[in-house]
């Protein structure tokens, strides 16, 4: 006996298309799209990458995701590079975190030889991947500090450090400072919290992103050359998110009680992080003068060249 789906047509497929696929980061930033998921019905497949942006960028480009929603320097980062493959794989479409992040600087708890920042200068950085927010805020922290010297202000030359130490994970990057395999390394200040609290690695300071620090971004498999969005299953998802934060604003309590129970922070750190954060009412949609200074800044700190890989306008899908 033939199986029904042998008789389904072309149009009854795409009467029916399948959930998108989205990517995210399993941190406390995610509590909207988990809310989003719980009372609102957003119909996706639900992706965690611990690992950060830098790893969304790879599964956007195979195909394994439709959709991530990440770090704002991965994202320009991975469209301005000269050698981003094809098409560059995605366009940014939305914005998911109005709010600078605080980039946390950790080494390792027994390492007396690092004592402030400048202790790093010349040092070997671990970052989770090359491209990643915490390889990305390497550069950024150089220039603001003065490591850049004339000659490799450009993204084509040699890093400001001695090494970059590739980690993949936060685990392995707490690891590798406490080893002397790397001398320091960049994360969210909420989620390092909680190892400076049980002495496993040693806070050296802190830099904020100079710009709102996450957006979301679509394959471009899901829109038109001419840059705009094609795929319905898109303004499903940002109805669905606005929804998801309307719920979060609304509802800190709740909040509190998912990230400190389901996503490993004290309810303490969870509250303080609710001060520092701001959703915005409607995800649709990207400042391009956001993504225009980012970029600026991401050529000034020698992380991408002028002239080189997508501009700010073609890295935007409306």
């Amino acid at each position: 006996m033939f199986s029904p789906v042998c008789y389904m047509t072309e149009e009854d497929i795409m009467s029916n298309p399948r959930p998108l696929r989205v990517g995210f980061v399993p941190e406390h930033f995610s509590t909207p799209i988990h809310f989003a998921q719980k009372y609102f019905g957003l119909d996706a497949e639900l992706t965690p990458f611990p690992s950060g942006t830098g790893h969304m960028i790879t599964a956007l480009r195979a195909g394994d995701i439709d959709v991530g929603i990440g770090l704002t320097e991965g994202w320009v980062a991975g469209l301005g590079k000269e050698d981003a493959p094809g098409d560059g794989g995605y366009r940014i479409v939305g914005t998911y975190v109005e709010t600078p992040l605080c980039w946390a600087i950790s080494t390792g708890a027994d390492r007396p030889e690092i004592t402030s920042v400048d202790s790093l200068n010349g040092g070997k950085i671990g970052v989770s991947r090359i491209g990643s927010g915490s390889y990305v805020m390497g550069f950024v922290l150089a220039d603001q500090r003065g490591w850049l010297s004339s000659s490799s202000s450009s993204a084509s030359s040699s890093s400001p450090y001695a090494d970059t130490v590739v980690l993949d994970t936060f685990a392995n990057l707490r690891r590798a400072v406490n080893s002397g395999e790397a001398d320091f390394f960049m994360w969210e200040h909420f989620t390092s919290k909680r190892y400076y609290d049980s002495g496993e690695i040693r806070r050296v300071g802190e830099i904020y992103t100079p710009w709102s620090s996450w957006k979301i971004v679509a394959s471009t498999k899901l829109t038109a050359a001419g840059g705009e969005m094609t795929d319905a299953r898109l303004g499903d998802l940002f109805a669905k998110l606005d929804r998801g934060i309307k719920h979060f604003n609304e509802n800190h309590d709740e909040a509190v009680r998912y990230i400190s129970t389901e996503l490993d922070y004290s309810e303490e750190d969870a509250r303080e992080w609710l001060k520092t954060v701001k959703f915005p009412e409607h995800t649709k949609g990207v400042d391009p003068a956001v993504v225009k200074k980012t970029v600026e800044i991401l050529q000034k700190a020698g992380v991408l060249a002028e002239g080189k890989g997508l501009g700010s306008e073609a890295m935007i899908a409306s």
